[in-house]
């Protein structure tokens, strides 16, 4: 059973990770925090985005591993200008994502920001793994 719920999809609202393997299918708003509590606990999320496991995509950005240290010291600052849509933190993340385009990208971001944000502590690998997939 655990073999094939690896490769279910993770749920929309509380992301990929450890809770979306153990508690598939949560109906009631305590299962929803519980798999939201073990997706965001001892980086396995990040690791399930890295990997392509626990349910999360791998995408060629979060393999980035400045670009995915860069996001994770500067989330906030981050969370900030992609809501404004220019930045010097944002310049230096599309700079070592290699993002072309620059003004047309921060615009897209811009525009998908509450996507990109859709949880609280969203954190930096949560943000280069929706960079890569707009």
């Amino acid at each position: 059973m655990l073999a094939s719920s690896l490769f279910a999809a993770a749920n929309s609202q509380t992301g990929c990770g450890l809770g979306s393997v153990i508690i598939q299918n949560p109906n009631n708003a305590i299962l929803y925090a519980l798999q939201a509590t073990f997706n965001s606990t001892s980086a396995n999320q990040t690791f399930g985005i890295s990997s392509g496991t626990l349910n999360c995509q791998k995408t060629e950005l979060v393999s980035n591993e400045k670009a995915l240290n860069f996001a994770n010291a500067n989330a906030d600052a981050l969370s900030n200008e992609i809501a404004l849509g220019q930045g010097e933190y944002l310049d230096t993340l599309l700079a070592l994502l290699d993002i072309q385009n620059n003004d047309e990208f921060k615009e897209k971001l811009r525009a998908n920001y509450i996507a990109i944000y859709k949880d609280k502590n969203t954190q930096g690998a949560n943000i280069v793994d929706a960079i890569s997939i707009l």
